[in-house]
């Protein structure tokens, strides 16, 4: 078939906007990240998003749904922001693209500026990725080769915590924490040690009535396993400041500072990954200055942007650039999109809307009415825990509230993707419904949400769990 005819025959098919048409084209030729296709296969309709206006998404029907997950933690200014859609053409009308491989461009070098000076301690050196997956691998590569050029070629391995994740290419994948997300790609990359989260609603004895003793223990788990491993190999610690996957284990009290501790006395590099947590989500442009920790590298993406144009970063401290900065080192790393240009400018933009609608400010003044609607949840049956920080809460379901017993495999599937996900949905909230660990409910909405949107968000969520605990407890 010559172009000209494939073009016609498209042509000449049904509308593209047309709800049927483009469902069925879905069915037919998207292949859908993370998704189980064959829940469509009985003629249930691809959800087909098409809109965007402030905290709501709009579907093909014209179903106002509110967003309480911000696409995918990235949205922190609301849709349909037409100022970022003029500086992205703007900048296509300017220069397009050009990359930064021994070269340079204003946006690139204005946000590399800019996200040092929101970066804690010496974080003053910006390498750019397309996204956060990218961001954590050039981590541990630049930890690899770090090492190797201050004399010290046998620390490659890093720690990474149980259920964390942290991307999906095969670095980021095998720091990755989920056993279900690595099988299939097994063998990994040789060195990816794990060692305990801070999930206190399940912290062995005799941790379960202290946080800060529990908190403490978790971090000389690390400590354990690089130990165990021999300090002389190990490169990294990657750690969430509010781990997502298994739904928001915040740290407890001393946790951070303590890991920061040991890493110091291992002369190893402690990476923050605030892929989802960076931008304000927890009430601060990085989380890390909030926690009051100095990590040595950041790793971030999703909300720099607010996923208006793809884009991540790696912000280290000015000692790792170093052995990097004398010739003839080079940084044997890098991505053909990594900072693109148009990315970068309304990465800048987006930041501008941030400081000028003081964002971050709104999260302070909103935290503690989110985290009373979140924990009035608990008065129900099926909620064992509610945990989380700023815009970003997970309601943890179990099967028995006083032995904390949590749903079985099969149980899970009914009450999550049975039942919940669609629950929600058709109530009018996008949010997430998970099992990689126990089954929670999450949400991380835009940050420009208020009162309003809050109590939106807790009464969608508390009607539904109430059917599912009618669904799954009543056997």
């Amino acid at each position: 078939m010559t172009l000209d005819e494939g073009t016609k025959r498209y042509n000449q098919k049904e509308s593209h906007t047309d709800a049927g048409a483009l469902s069925e084209k879905a069915r037919r030729h998207l292949w859908m990240h993370f998704t189980r296709h064959s829940a469509f296969d009985d003629g249930n309709e691809i959800p087909i998003i098409v809109r965007g206006e402030g905290a709501y998404i709009y579907d093909n029907h014209g179903r106002e749904i509110l967003d309480g997950i911000a696409s995918l933690y990235t949205c922190m200014v609301g849709h349909g922001r037409t100022e970022l859609a003029d500086v992205a053409a703007e900048q296509m009308k300017t220069l397009e693209f050009f990359p930064l491989w021994a070269y340079a461009h204003p946006a690139a070098i204005n946000l590399a500026e800019r996200l040092a000076s929101y970066a804690p301690g010496n974080l003053n050196r910006v390498f750019f990725t397309g996204a956060g997956g990218e961001a954590v691998e050039s981590a541990w590569k630049l930890a690899r080769q770090y090492f190797k050029a201050t004399g010290k070629p046998g620390k490659y391995k890093v720690v990474s915590r149980y259920l964390a994740y942290h991307g999906t290419t095969m670095g980021a994948l095998s720091i990755t924490g989920l056993p279900g997300a690595k099988q299939p790609f097994e063998p990994l990359v040789p060195g990816a040690i794990k060692a305990a989260n801070t999930n206190f609603y399940r912290a062995p004895a005799p941790f379960q009535d202290d946080l800060e003793a529990f908190g403490l223990w978790s971090a000389d788990q690390i400590e354990a396993a690089i130990m165990m491993e021999g300090p002389e190999s190990v490169a990294a610690v990657f750690i969430e400041p509010v781990q997502n996957a298994g739904g928001c284990f915040t740290p407890p009290p001393g946790y951070l500072a303590r890991v920061r501790e040991i890493c110091d006395r291992h002369d190893v590099l402690m990476v923050a990954d605030e892929t989802i947590c960076g931008f304000g989500r927890i009430g601060g442009m990085f989380a890390m200055a909030r926690f009051g920790v100095t990590p040595d590298i950041i790793t971030c993406a999703k909300g720099l942007s607010s996923g208006y144009a793809p884009i991540g970063a790696m912000i280290v401290d000015d000692r790792l650039f170093e052995p990097f900065d004398r010739n003839p080192s080079i940084f044997m790393h890098g991505f053909t999109y990594g900072g693109h240009t148009v990315s970068a400018a309304v990465a800048l933009a987006n930041l501008d809307i941030m400081e000028r609608e003081g964002l971050v400010d709104n999260v302070l003044a909103h935290e503690e009415e989110f985290s009373t609607a979140m924990n009035s949840l608990r008065e129900l049956d099926i909620v064992g825990d509610v945990r989380g920080a700023g815009y970003f809460w997970a309601v943890e379901m179990v099967k028995d509230k006083a032995t904390k017993e949590t749903f079985n495999e099969a149980e899970s599937d009914v009450l999550l993707r049975g039942f919940l996900s669609k629950r929600l949905w058709d109530a009018g909230l996008h949010c997430r419904a998970d099992d990689r660990g126990d089954p929670v409910v999450q949400v991380a909405p835009s940050l420009i949400i208020g009162s309003t949107e809050i109590q939106k968000i807790r009464s969608i969520i508390h009607d539904a769990l109430s059917e599912a605990q009618a669904l799954m407890l009543s056997a």
